[in-house]
């Protein structure tokens, strides 16, 4: 009798979508942990040098680091600085910050120095803007140029993906931050029949390393100081939603003049005019609301917070205001940051007015939810806001409400334009 074989039919380990997504592991790891890397590098070396501009340079010359005048004359010279930057290294520093968002298309290589240089000027010398916006520039730029070279049939979308994620991850602490912003963001061109889970398998790879390697090495937090929520009431819902949609409201008058200040900035007609110009209006603002309205905003809204005691409600709603002209100012005139940690510090400290006019509404509920209402507002992205805003107090039972508060601020921010310039409408910066 002659044997005969049969197919072997017993189950794989791996599905032909698990065998697909592998070899995106390696490459996510990589490109996580290299983005956390660029960004702790840039932050370190702006740190340094915001210690010497800040600290060391006026106590040698015997004066106050928060004094006016420093502040006014630190903010010109990072102008003036940042302008010949744009001015004169090659790639001008790329392209006008007031047209790109949060995640763009790989720019090319050739600009990514100026850029570096520009972002660590800006944020040693207490410009209002977060690292955000250009580090994960910097980031797609390297992991493109890169990956298209070692494995050049991945599409670029998927490089863009991978260091947007680690970058986003890094910046937050946690790829959660990285999977709620790229759920919101379109990576292809066409529609993708892929469960959403597998085409978030890489970039939450990537954004869990970048979110491991920034809090083994540096230990962020977000978190700021105040007396924990109680739990929700029937009165919070009210309260949520006044304070939600108020602060969206405001956002909103700065996305409105955002478009303003920069048609006027580009009126001056050179990048180093426009970046003293607005250097010296910073400092200008920066004099009138205090060393708290410097800088990207993040130890500054945990100073607040601390020293709450401290600040009435005028004196509040007045560093709330600053801080967020000065955040449209920075962010027009030609300064490379990001907005989304400066109009954080706008809502604690709008959070902290509605709380200072009606003690009765529990600080926590009235931080979150006026953080809520100005990032709806300022980044058109309602997971990336719902996360920030519980992130900053750290407390799950003020989750509920703040869903509910999400929906009128959301009604009236969606349909209107966003805080940004369509590149039809403005040249080039340098």
């Amino acid at each position: 009798m002659t044997e005969t074989s049969t197919p072997d039919r017993s189950p794989s380990l791996w599905t032909p979508q698990a065998r697909a997504l592998l070899p995106l592991v390696l490459p996510a790891l990589l490109v996580g942990v290299g983005s956390s890397l660029v960004l702790l590098l840039l932050s370190f070396v702006a740190e340094r040098l915001q210690d010497l501009l800040w600290d060391a340079l006026p106590d040698a010359v015997g004066v106050s680091g928060t004094s006016a005048g420093w502040i006014i004359g630190v903010l010109t010279v990072a102008g003036l600085v940042v302008g010949l930057i744009v001015w004169k290294v090659p790639g001008h520093a790329g392209p006008d910050p007031a047209t790109l968002g949060l995640v763009d298309p790989p720019l090319p290589v050739r600009v990514l120095p100026g850029i570096a240089l520009a972002v660590i000027v800006g944020l040693a010398g207490g410009v209002s803007l977060g690292p955000e916006n250009p580090i994960t520039a910097i980031n797609i730029a390297l992991a493109y140029a890169l990956g298209v070279q070692v494995m050049p049939r991945t599409p670029a979308a998927d490089w863009v993906a991978l260091a947007a994620a680690g970058t986003i991850g890094a910046l937050f602490g946690t790829p959660v931050a990285a999977a709620l912003i790229l759920s919101e963001t379109v990576t292809s061109p066409g529609p993708d029949p892929r469960p959403l889970w597998d085409r978030l398998f890489a970039p939450l790879v990537a954004a869990g390393a970048g979110a491991l390697t920034t809090v083994l090495i540096a230990h962020p937090t977000f978190q700021i100081d105040v007396p924990a929520y109680s739990g929700p009431h029937w009165g919070d819902i009210l309260s949520a939603m006044v304070i939600s949609t108020g602060a969206a409201a405001v956002g909103l008058c700065a996305v409105y003049a955002f478009p303003h200040l920069h048609r006027a900035f580009r009126q001056l007609g050179h990048p180093v005019l426009m970046l003293t110009v607005g250097g010296l209006v910073l400092g200008a603002l920066g004099a009138l609301g205090g060393h708290l309205t410097l800088f990207k905003g993040l130890e500054e809204m945990k100073e607040l917070t601390a020293e709450a005691a401290d600040h009435d409600a005028g004196n509040l709603l007045l560093l709330a205001l600053v801080k967020l002209l000065a955040l449209c100012v920075a962010a027009t005139c030609g300064f490379r940051g990001g907005r989304i940690f400066p109009a954080v510090f706008v809502g604690v400290a709008l959070g902290m007015f509605a709380h200072a006019l009606v003690d009765g509404v529990p600080p926590a509920l009235a931080i979150t939810c006026a953080i809520l209402g100005v990032l709806l507002a300022t980044t058109r992205q309602g997971w990336l806001s719902l996360f920030t805003a519980a992130v900053v107090v750290m407390d799950l039972s003020v989750l509920p409400v703040l869903c509910v508060a999400a929906l009128p601020a959301w009604l009236l921010v969606t349909g209107r334009p966003e805080m940004l310039i369509e590149e039809g409408h403005s040249k080039t910066a340098g």
